[in-house]
């Protein structure tokens, strides 16, 4: 299976994503989490950490990232590794090939002419802020 990370960037609110608009295929034009493919030699982690660097300049100086979920697609042969981290303080954005834009969360992120992944996105957030008002006691949900 190929291994492929997406990495979900909250602002220190929790009420913000950071999104890129996907200058290439798949979902070109979209808006979609930041991400790539985990490198031969390197683990799991190291490959969310220098696909979100070299797509942001977000380093882990800036945020501590948790491997949250896996979502595999056995019939793609793809094993997309969901991490998501919460910025430790405001950070100047780099942006790579992909313009980069903080979106609010909220129920826009539904529509899928304008979010790529096919529902997944406001599937995932839901899933990290269900776990961290549960898992941590945060209650700004």
């Amino acid at each position: 299976m190929r291994k492929l990370n997406l990495v979900v960037v909250f602002n220190k609110d929790l009420d913000k994503a950071l999104f890129c608009i996907r200058a290439k295929e798949p979902y070109k034009g979209l808006y979609n989490f930041v991400g790539g493919r985990v490198e031969e030699g390197e683990t799991n982690d190291e490959g969310a950490y220098r696909e979100l660097f070299e797509e942001t300049g977000i380093s882990s100086k800036d945020i501590e990232l948790d491997h949250f979920m896996d979502l595999n697609y056995f019939k793609y042969e793809n094993n997309l590794q969901v991490y998501y981290g919460i910025l430790k303080h405001e950070v100047k954005l780099v942006e790579e090939k992909n313009k980069l834009e903080w979106v609010t969360i909220n129920d826009k992120l539904l529509d899928n002419s304008k979010f790529a992944g096919n529902y997944n996105i406001p599937h995932i957030i839901r899933q990290i802020k269900i776990y961290l008002k549960n898992g941590t006691g945060i209650d700004k949900y």
